[in-house]
């Protein structure tokens, strides 16, 4: 793709027009005001252009007071803790600081006559749109941009931020997209840039077309709004960035469990019969999921209102499912069918997206028999009107809408969709679909997990089961990678939309075991191996066209799926403890191999392979026959299944059997494990702990467990546990002595 840089006007700060406590601001040759602020150590903003537009709330930090100074005339610095600013008015230049170390700059890539191939900042001479550039240094790799199915590096790729209905997993389009990206730098420290905007950006990340020594993102909108981040390591910047943009919530127990679902139940007796079926083959399960068509009528779709020939009494439906200690989910979408009673009603109120000229906006979807994603199982959508969710009364309807299917006993919503705004459209507070398009979901998730606190279980956290999303969707957790294809490119290429997502300051992700479509159902060996690598996932669930149900797939299939689910279910009590520091810090739950081991080389190349926390190393098989290549990382690793241990900083041709999955445990780090359980209504929450695996001596502390602790009081190791605690030590435990819980 080529780039007409004179399109861009550069931009020139040379014009003070003084400092605040926080930043200072500058005339420039466009007749715009750059304005600088800090947003604590570390985070720094820069801005230009009008205000004129809405800013969704997508950030949330606020500027924070720094030093300011003029050492030289056209020369600013910025100075917070450890991390400094400095800004060169003409030509316009940008540097960042992390404890006196520069760690990023602007574009150094000059022209033939001198100046920047790109411009450091530029504003389209014609339109509402920007340039920024900074300079990459050669093996500087990039991550982040959301939830991206190709190579985590995005070094050398042209990337745009655009939510889009993906139709799978293969291509460059996404349903979740963040205009964020980070690098662990070159041995200095870790920097990241996030773009502030509803708008498409288009990020060039060393693109070769561009500048294959820069990064360049632009942006469609009226004003440039980029935030710089330093940290000491990539972690640092995912704090500093969820700090900015909001952390995730904690998620509810029984949401860890597994969820089974299909497209679709066709009938509420086969959904009740496979409750009953999971309960007799002893598939430990927490939710059932009613997807697409199972609950709603085909022309009228989601409406609030279930399809009165299949459920004459969605309650006794609904209680019969619950009655096997199930949760009950159901899907919607926010788009109104046209033959639906509430499409009038709701366009009536102004409630729905409009076009030009005031009429209700009618999205119709691709039927042709060339192109159309419909067929005999994904019937076409009728056409539908848009909830618009920027009208305050829209969106408090829509919201307390849901307060009956919650009366009727179901527990959360597969809030599916939402990636169809079209450009033209009209919204109520006045911005064009172009701009709202890629917000749409992140408004239309926030409505429908606030109807979830509101009118669900009080004695429940709140979640939903989200598929788009955009900056600040890690507020209202979780989201899932859509539709994969099933095969082993399908899986691979989840992993990695996942790995990406987490690395884009989203800690939680689930895929759809088996895949969700494809020519050919998913064989018995890739619906295992994808099922054993979702059991590290922060969420598990199995769906897609077709049986997903572990018995559909034979005896064998069957057994290993519930032996392994079942250690799912053990591993419940550190992944929460997982969680607990991921809501705090921004960190994933599955941290790719640059996030967990920024400085190591060996593994930054491995990149379906991951961290779930800081004890596990996972290494899933993602083509057939039972091979993979691992990188262990530094430290030494012990195999779950032989104990074997193996030394760090090397690479291994791993072989597992069916019923064996390569999975590690990090030396000097615990493993906390519950019992077996058929869901996590017979976990004991006060005491659910009945096993500690350790593996070798340990060298970490283990926290916030009543049954079982390990301190390292100066430099000594005393761990000690609960009677009903079984403690297993992998490796030589001879200098390991475990005291009774006093």
């Amino acid at each position: 793709m080529r780039l007409d840089t004179t399109a861009f006007i550069r931009l020139d700060a040379s014009n003070s027009l003084g400092a605040t406590a926080s930043g200072a601001a500058f005339a420039t040759n466009t007749g715009d005001i750059l304005e600088i602020d800090c947003f604590g150590p570390g985070i720094f903003r820069l801005r230009a252009g009008p205000n004129t537009r809405p800013d969704y709330g997508l950030v949330l930090g606020r500027a924070q007071r720094c030093e300011v100074a003029q050492p030289s005339p056209g020369f600013w610095t910025f100075t917070a803790g450890n991390t400094r600013l400095e800004i060169g008015g003409e030509p316009l230049s940008i540097r960042l600081f992390h404890d006196g170390l520069r760690v990023l700059a602007s574009i150094t890539d000059e022209h033939f006559r001198g100046f920047t191939r790109l411009p450091v900042i530029g504003r389209a001479r014609t339109g509402a749109q920007w340039i920024a550039a900074f300079a990459l240094g050669s093996g500087e790799p990039v991550y982040g941009l959301g939830e991206k199915f190709g190579s985590l590096n995005k070094r050398g790729q042209l990337i745009e931020s655009q939510v889009e209905d993906a139709l799978g997993v293969n291509t460059g389009l996404s349903y979740k997209n963040v205009p964020f990206c980070w690098s662990p730098g070159l041995g200095k420290a870790a920097w990241g840039i996030f773009v502030n905007t509803p708008g498409r950006v288009l990020h060039g990340v060393g693109y070769p077309e561009w500048s294959h020594r820069s990064y360049c993102a632009i942006v469609d909108d009226e004003a440039l709004d980029v935030f710089l981040i330093s940290g000491r390591d990539p972690s640092q910047v995912l704090d500093h960035y969820t700090h900015l943009t909001g952390r995730a919530p904690d998620v509810p127990l029984w949401g860890l469990g597994l969820w089974v679902s299909k497209a679709y139940y066709r009938t509420p007796d086969e959904a009740t019969a496979v409750a009953a079926q999971l309960r007799a083959h002893r598939i430990p399960c927490d939710v059932l999921t009613f997807d697409g068509r199972a609950a709603w009528d085909l022309q009228t779709r989601f409406d609030f209102h279930w399809d009165p020939r299949r459920f004459r009494d969605p309650p006794s439906v609904l209680a019969k499912i619950k009655a096997n200690s199930l949760k009950v989910c159901v899907w919607e979408y926010p788009y109104v069918s046209i033959h639906s009673p509430l499409f009038q009603e709701l366009a009536d109120k102004d409630y729905l997206l409009r076009t030009a000229n005031g009429d209700p906006y009618v999205f119709g979807w691709d039927t042709s028999s060339e192109t159309s994603p419909f067929g005999d199982v994904l019937t076409a959508l009728p056409e539908s009107g848009l909830v618009d969710f920027t009208n305050p009364a829209a969106y408090a309807w829509w919201r307390d809408a849901h307060r009956s299917l919650f009366e009727t006993g179901v527990d959360v919503i597969m809030s599916d969709f939402g990636e169809h705004v079209p450009d033209d459209a009209v919204a109520f507070n006045g911005d064009r679909g172009k701009r709202l398009h890629n917000v749409y979901p992140l408004l239309y998730n926030r409505c429908v997990y606030e109807a979830t606190k509101k009118f669900g279980s009080q004695d429940s956290l709140p979640m939903v089961w989200a598929r788009a999303g955009w900056t600040g969707s890690q507020r209202y957790p979780i989201q899932w990678g859509g539709d994969p294809q099933s095969d082993w490119e399908g899986l691979a290429a989840s992993i990695r939309g996942g790995l990406s997502w987490g690395m884009s300051g989203v800690p939680y992700y689930a895929s759809d075991i088996g895949g969700f479509y494809g020519s050919v159902p998913p064989s018995a060996e890739l619906y295992l191996r994808w099922l054993q690598m979702s059991v590290f996932s922060s969420h598990m669930r199995v769906h897609g066209i077709g049986a997903r149900e572990p018995w559909a797939f034979g005896d064998q299939t069957e057994a290993i799926a519930r032996q392994w689910i079942e250690f799912r279910y053990r591993l419940l009590p550190y992944l929460q403890s997982v969680i607990a520091r991921a809501i705090a810090t921004g960190l994933p739950v599955l941290r790719a191999m640059p996030l967990a081991f920024p400085t190591t080389a060996l593994t930054r190349s491995f990149e379906t392979q991951f961290m779930c926390g800081d004890a596990l190393l996972v290494a899933p098989i993602v083509a057939a026959g039972g091979e993979v290549e691992i990188a262990l990382p530094p430290g030494a690793w012990y195999d779950l299944s032989s104990r074997q241990r193996l030394a760090g900083r090397q690479v291994i041709r791993y072989r597992a059997t069916l019923d064996r999955f390569p999975v590690f445990g990090r030396e000097g780090y615990a493993l906390p494990l519950g019992p077996v359980v058929q869901h996590t209504g017979e976990i004991d929450k006060a005491k659910p702990l009945d096993a500690l695996w350790l593996f070798g001596t340990p060298s970490h502390a283990l926290e916030g467990f009543v049954q079982a602790r390990i301190v390292l009081p100066e430099g000594r190791v005393r761990v000690s546990a609960a009677p009903e605690v079984k403690v297993e030590i992998f490796g030589d435990g001879a200098d390991i002595h475990v005291e009774p819980l006093s």
